[in-house]
């Protein structure tokens, strides 16, 4: 089994291939004002990733006088990805190139019948014919990234009990070991706001920024962060605990056992919105909710998007009212941690475009040094596949490290 490391042992080669793959396209004459390295060390690491079919030379730039320069890529078609992406509701496999170019896709619902036995002998299935239908030797498959819910123990590839899945079985799952007994290929396993990072940072044909946040918000609120180009990790899975952040110190009740009161994830997530409109039906104080659910409990995020587009007071309230309480938790957040670019993802962010306006400006309102310090806010590039593609970039980032 051959690790993703060793496909470029020397360290200064990762790094040349690092820069062409963070440039997108480069000359030779930035790669050797930027590496510190001599001409002939460049030449000879450029020969021998372009032997080896890492990089491929796409033409030549424009002229400052002399001969023009000849351009370099990373070669998108020098081996394949495969990322899962295992959630409370779904699981998604896809394949990708190098680049991390969309090539198969397939989605499970996460029922009650679906356990862990059962979605890792469909994958294997699933994996075999994505490959197949892309005319792509299993051979040729770097890896397998999996960006999944937490708790977990990543160096070990074990899920440890995440909460509130509906099939049973998903307690001291040794993932990594079962695939890469199946597949054959490396499997790493991460949380799935690391992997949505790692795959927005990657997804990018031109990626400078080196210090990153990552938001992810829906069911629940998780977030990750990337400095100087590296994810940070604590001691322990932390995906979920920025939810945990107290925003009112003696507010809403929890909404997982041994969570705090007046925590940010009460008062925004999917779930917390979706009770709000539950309340507001059992009211009477909005028709449409009553006209697109026969009773309370029908009511889902679905159904509050429909409301919020053809505008009903009561929704629109609901939404902004969230986005005013993100922007304080994103405020708190960026005046710790002091990002280039904050990033956004989740179905809260991705669906409503009032949500997210209404959340990056209140944020923005209360960032200190905002005069000096101008943060940038994203949406997810890769959307409702940023967790899957994600996971392919958990497989591609082996080569920095």
């Amino acid at each position: 089994m051959l690790l993703i490391h060793e496909i470029i042992a020397n360290p200064k080669a990762r790094e040349i291939y690092l820069t062409v793959r963070t440039h997108g396209t480069v000359s030779k004459q930035t790669l050797l004002e930027e590496s510190g390295l001599t001409i002939s060390t460049l030449t000879r690491i450029l020969d021998e990733l372009l032997s080896r079919e890492l990089l491929v030379e796409v033409g030549f730039g424009e002229s400052t006088g002399g001969r023009r320069p000849t351009l370099y890529e990373t070669n998108p078609s020098y081996a394949y990805l495969l990322g899962l992406e295992i959630s409370r509701t779904h699981a998604k496999l896809v394949l990708t190139d190098f680049h991390l170019r969309l090539l198969g896709e397939y989605t499970w619902s996460m029922d009650a019948g679906l356990t862990p036995g059962l979605l890792m002998e469909s994958l294997h299935r699933q994996a075999l014919q994505m490959l197949d239908a892309a005319s792509v030797q299993l051979s040729r498959v770097a890896g397998l990234g999996i960006g999944a819910v937490g708790p977990l123990d990543r160096t070990a590839g074990v899920i440890l009990n995440p909460a509130r899945f509906p099939a049973e079985g998903w307690s001291q799952v040794h993932i990594k070991e079962q695939l890469e007994q199946r597949l054959g290929v490396p499997v790493y396993l991460d949380n799935g706001a690391n992997t949505a990072l790692l795959g927005e940072y990657w997804a990018s044909s031109n990626r400078m920024q080196q210090h990153l946040l990552y938001l992810h918000a829906g069911i629940g609120l998780r977030s990750a962060i990337m400095n100087d180009g590296r994810l940070l990790y604590g001691i322990i899975d932390t995906e979920g605990a920025v939810g945990q952040m107290i925003i009112e110190g003696s507010g809403r009740p929890p909404q997982i056992r041994g969570g705090n009161a007046g925590a940010w994830e009460s008062y925004v997530s999917v779930h917390t919105l979706e009770e709000q409109a539950r309340e507001a039906w059992r009211q009477g104080s909005s028709g449409r909710l009553r006209s697109l659910a026969g009773h309370a409990g029908e009511l889902e995020f679905a159904h509050l998007i429909e409301a919020l587009k053809e505008r009903d007071p009561v929704v629109v309230g609901l939404f902004n009212e969230m986005a005013v309480y993100c922007g304080i938790g994103l405020a708190n957040l960026i005046n710790i941690l002091h990002p280039e670019e904050v990033i956004l993802g989740g179905p809260l962010f991705l669906a409503a475009d009032d949500f997210y306006q209404t959340a990056t400006r209140t944020a923005l309102e209360r960032t200190y040094y905002r005069e000096q310090y101008n943060v940038r806010f994203t949406r997810s590039r890769l959307g409702e596949r940023s967790v899957a593609t994600g996971a392919c970039a958990v497989v591609l980032h082996q080569l920095t490290n």
